[in-house]
């Protein structure tokens, strides 16, 4: 099956709840006065940690996150992220000890959750991965569970659970409609199931928004649009795909007439 479309994000989300259990009255609200210096010394290093990752610098990226669990070590963030950047590298096992160890600490963390169910997914051990994406979506206190849906839609479909996908990717775009990267796989796996005119619905939604258009959802509008039989609508997004994006993977499979890579 075709590669899905999905851009994860290697940021992490901020902690979603409180973990103490003080009455309302003996809470204040956080402010920056409140932190200290190993705060902002850990906030700093684990700032350009996300940014190196991001960028694929995870040597780098590690760097950065040892200084800032130097500085805190019991940073959720830091934490988590420390096993998106062995996935990166490579080093499976110690990624997935660094999840274990992170839900050692925060126990039933959504974030931890999510990414280590983005892992067991990325390794096939799909069992694995709808138990972590559940977990994640049962907290009550979860801000990102559209995030969660879309990976979880998304490891369907990898694992050809194609009608399961649609039914999580539609829940996902009710939680976030206004997200291209939903639409993008909603509309992948719409067309993956023969649903040729939802399909075509859900990607002109993103390719109608001259920001958002990529070479990726051209191509896949296209794909939709040859099967509908609209030739003057594939012939400008032909070339319109080859006039912006004359060296992207999804025109040289136009120009090489694989329309089902």
């Amino acid at each position: 099956m075709k590669r899905l479309l999905i851009v994860l994000s290697a940021a992490l989300l901020a902690a979603c709840a409180s973990n103490g259990a003080a009455p309302t009255a003996d809470r204040e609200i956080k402010t920056d006065s409140d932190r200290t210096d190993a705060d902002r010394r850990a906030a700093i290093h684990l700032e350009l940690a996300q940014g190196y990752f991001s960028r694929g610098q995870f040597p780098t990226a590690l760097d950065s996150l040892k200084l800032a669990l130097q500085a805190k070590p019991d940073m959720r963030e830091a934490v988590n992220l420390r096993g998106l950047i062995y996935a990166a590298m490579g080093d499976l096992q110690l990624a997935e000890d660094t999840f274990r160890r992170a839900l050692a600490i925060y126990p039933n963390d959504p974030d931890t959750l999510h990414n280590y169910g983005w892992f067991m997914c990325q390794q096939q051990r799909w069992q694995a991965a709808d138990s972590l994406f559940d977990q994640a979506l049962a907290q009550s206190t979860y801000r990102a569970p559209a995030r969660t849906l879309l990976a979880k839609g998304v490891c369907e479909a990898r694992s050809g659970r194609m009608l399961l996908a649609e039914k999580t990717l539609l829940r996902a775009f009710e939680l976030d409609p206004a997200s291209p990267v939903v639409a993008v796989n909603l509309s992948e796996v719409l067309y993956r199931n023969h649903e040729l005119e939802r399909a075509r619905f859900y990607i002109k939604r993103v390719n109608d928004q001259p920001e958002q258009v990529n070479a990726q959802s051209l191509w896949l509008q296209l794909r939709v649009e040859r099967q509908l039989g609209h030739a003057g609508i594939v012939d400008d997004l032909a070339l319109l795909l080859r006039r912006k994006y004359p060296q992207a993977p999804e025109t040289q499979a136009l120009d090489a007439g694989r329309y089902e890579d």
